[in-house]
């Protein structure tokens, strides 16, 4: 299955039935992190979890499961490069990536660009210390 790099998110979730419509629910984690709008209009793909799939060579595989929750777009000892966009209440630097999640640099500065190891990775936000101050 081919997925778009437009996708925003991905979740796991029920239709249910309310009167005369159906009602697919949104994690609020997905409105919190920025990655979807209350209020805007989005495409939305069902895909059936029951049934097996063709990969890319045209033969069957079981479906994967998607995870209730998307997974962090890093992993722990990742090097990236960043540019921080704004300071966090404790004053660290706040950096953002794919889906805008949120990667928090002790001692950076607005404006910044600089290369971060991952230290520490949380479901909506990491910790990445400084390697290289400007790149």
């Amino acid at each position: 299955m081919e997925i778009s790099e437009k996708l925003l998110c991905l979740f796991s979730t029920e239709v249910s039935e309310e009167e005369d419509r159906y009602v697919i629910e949104v994690p609020r984690q997905e409105v919190e992190t920025g990655d979807i709008d209350a209020g805007d209009v989005y495409r939305v793909a069902l895909i059936s979890r029951d049934e097996a799939t063709e990969d890319a060579s045209g033969s069957a595989s079981q479906p994967q499961t998607a995870p209730s929750e998307p997974q962090p777009p890093v992993d722990v000892n990742e090097t990236r490069y960043v540019e921080i966009e704004d300071i966090g209440k404790q004053g660290d630097g706040i950096a953002r990536v794919e889906r805008g999640y949120v990667i928090i640099v002790p001692g950076a500065e607005v404006g910044e660009r600089v290369k971060v190891e991952i230290t520490e990775v949380k479901s909506n936000f990491a910790v990445g210390e400084i390697i290289e101050d400007t790149f």
